[in-house]
């Protein structure tokens, strides 16, 4: 895209140029303060080497994820992974049981109609039952 184009350059500075024109006074004060803090961090060494990610200080890391232990050392990662395997296998037990479930209550209706279990098996009946059925 910019090799494309020799003048991509000036248009850049020209839309930063215009959008920084509408930054209002006390905004353009604060990023300026933010620049000149940030250029002092940087001419120091000392305070540069000691940054850290936006919010990690409320959390008391180093501003790595886990405290500076490596992402998998993270307890909080372990718990929250130990929670959804415990919520799958929980859900796929409770599918289990709903179709026991629904497998007893057909075999219950089964045993207790009048009509022997030989009728079910019979292919004359089943025609029977889909005939009534349609109507």
């Amino acid at each position: 895209m910019s090799g494309d184009d020799p003048n991509f350059p000036k248009k850049i500075i020209g839309y930063l140029d215009a959008a920084a024109a509408e930054v209002k006074a006390g905004t353009a004060y604060r990023l300026q303060l933010a620049r000149h803090e940030a250029l002092a961090r940087l001419a120091d060494p000392k305070r540069a080497a000691d940054l850290r990610l936006a919010g990690a200080a409320a959390g008391g890391g180093s501003g790595t994820v886990g405290g500076g232990r490596g992402f998998w050392a993270s307890g909080r990662i372990w718990l929250g992974i130990a929670l959804i395997v415990a919520a799958a296998v929980g859900y796929q037990q409770w599918q289990a049981y709903q179709q026991l479930a629904e497998l007893a209550d057909t075999d219950a209706a089964l045993l207790s109609s009048d009509l022997p279990i030989d009728a079910y098996l019979d292919q004359g009946f089943q025609n029977w039952l889909q005939t009534v059925g349609d109507d």
